[in-house]
């Protein structure tokens, strides 16, 4: 993989690229966080008939959950494609690497540090975090940038939970997520592809709104290393990449941190990154994906869904941008 340089990029300022309505509400959306309401009040779509449990890994049900959105009517992915068909660069860039690779990870003791512009920083250790909410199966639609699809059943719990017990103060306004740096056990950190360790981050509506997910596990069972054990992000209307793998940092910042891939490659990957089919990567098609486990590479390609078929719940996060400019 090449990886560019950009060293004369200007990183935006952050009141320069939210809107100015997003920071008007932002109180209201902080006392309705801490009141524990929910964002998007459309009617929840049926419920498919929940995955069966591969049995593969020990049981982590989740039940149905009532946030607008959070189950979609597409077929989910065979649990085969969906833990062997993977992207997590620090166990190697081969789609297959992380599942041949990750097994030597050790997921517990595991503790995720709470920093920054926050009330109630700390350490949350994996038990904690797996008993602060009830679990709920999210069926969500994972969009990568690369042109393929899955539709997962993820385990978990809106993000927003935690951040209602942390409390962020008025000057949070972005959210980042630091994953887990360990040569012993990640083969792929000795690769140049990317600095180490691999960061993300959101705006702070993106990150309190339900559909963000704090997924512990899929199909009904933990989540597989190769998948981002213990814990990992999801936020569906987004590219696949901007949701972290292993997070052992979550913090609470005032300006816009710069992540992993627009670090390296400023011209193609923003801090952004919703799906538009619209806004081609410089190397593909957006306009189009294929949905892995659908009669292989060569199965018809479908249209790509703006935010990723989210629209209804999210587009009014981004009233007012130009999506082609900050993508």
């Amino acid at each position: 993989m090449h990886l560019l340089k950009d060293r004369g990029f200007v990183h935006p300022i952050a009141s320069e690229i939210t809107p100015r309505a997003v920071y008007a509400q932002r109180r209201r959306l902080v006392q309705g966080l801490m009141a524990g309401a929910a964002l998007g009040a459309l009617p929840t779509l049926p419920a498919q008939a929940q995955p069966a449990r591969p049995g593969k890994l020990a049981a982590l049900p989740g039940g149905r959950s009532a946030v607008a959105g959070a189950s979609t009517m597409d077929k989910v992915t065979p649990y085969t494609d969906v833990t062997g068909y993977n992207n997590f660069y620090e166990f190697g860039t081969d789609k297959s690497d992380p599942a041949r690779n990750a097994g030597r990870l050790k997921t517990r003791p595991w503790t995720v540090a709470i920093e920054g512009e926050v009330k109630k920083p700390g350490n949350w250790d994996l038990e904690s975090l797996l008993k602060l909410s009830p679990m709920e199966e999210r069926i969500y639609r994972l969009r990568c940038v690369e042109g393929w699809s899955m539709v997962v059943p993820w385990v978990g719990y809106s993000l927003a939970e935690l951040m209602r017990r942390v409390e962020p103060t008025g000057n949070a306004k972005f959210v980042q997520f630091v994953t887990l740096t360990d040569k012993a056990q990640m083969p792929g950190l000795a690769s140049a592809s990317l600095e180490w360790p691999y960061v993300e981050a959101l705006r702070l509506d993106e990150a309190m709104h339900p559909l963000t997910l704090l997924a512990f596990g899929l199909y009904g069972e933990v989540l597989p290393n190769q998948n981002g054990a213990p814990l990992r992000l999801v936020a569906p209307w987004k590219y696949g990449f901007k949701s972290g793998k292993s997070i052992v940092k979550i913090r609470f910042v005032e300006k816009q941190p710069k992540t992993s891939w627009e670090t390296a490659i400023p011209s193609e990957y923003g801090f952004y990154s919703n799906v538009n089919p619209k806004v081609d990567h410089p190397r593909w098609s957006q306009a189009t994906e294929r949905r892995i486990g659908e009669d292989g590479l060569f199965a018809k390609k479908r249209p790509t869904l703006v935010f990723n078929g989210y629209e209804p719940q999210v587009g009014q996060l981004y009233a007012g941008m130009d999506l082609k400019k900050f993508y």
